[in-house]
């Protein structure tokens, strides 16, 4: 029998960033969005507020955009300052990389094993699907889900007990299968 994890977002991340006042390394993006429009031009940008001294900075989302190629639901959205918007922002290769951002995904996610508890069965096939494109090792899911220490878990993948097609050593953000012989 085929159990099913889901890695899913408890909330946003933190934005790994420089501060330019006091030097933290980490924002907190609140949902909040500041829109300038130039004549045909448009301007948007997600805002995030420093952890540190509570600074805001803006992240670019769009510039110097024509109005008409900005679809009106995604303008909308920009002005009603939507958290879902934010969270979907955030998470767009395109928007981390012209920000020159990462992401600090602890403490912004948990583990959903269906209920479960600790699976007492011999032979257990776990599906782990991932919400959210979370880098989290695959050790440290199957140590929660399984309610081993980690060490147990490098045992196991040592002695071939716990099996996988991926590396269960590295991170991983995309879905995966392992097996678990006890």
């Amino acid at each position: 029998m085929l159990d099913n994890w889901v890695v899913m977002p408890t909330c946003l991340p933190l934005v790994l960033r420089r501060c330019h006042a006091c030097a933290s390394p980490r924002f907190r993006a609140n949902g909040k969005f500041r829109v300038n429009a130039h004549h045909k031009l448009i301007d948007a940008w997600l805002l995030v507020l420093c952890a540190g001294c509570g600074r805001t900075a803006k992240l670019t989302v769009l510039e110097r955009t024509d109005v008409r190629s900005v679809p009106p639901l995604l303008l909308d959205r920009l002005h009603a300052n939507d958290p879902s918007l934010a969270a979907e922002l955030l998470l767009d290769p395109v928007v981390r990389r012209r920000n020159r951002i990462a992401l600090d995904w602890d403490g912004a996610w948990r583990l959903d094993t269906g209920g479960t508890g600790r699976p007492d069965r011999e032979v257990l096939d776990v599906a782990v699907r991932f919400a959210a494109p979370i880098p989290v090792r695959p050790a440290r899911l199957v140590a929660e889900g399984c309610g081993l220490a980690r060490a147990d878990v490098g045992r196991l993948i040592a002695e071939g007990r716990l099996v996988s097609a991926v590396r269960l050593d590295g991170r991983l953000s995309c879905d995966f299968t392992f097996t678990l012989k006890r």
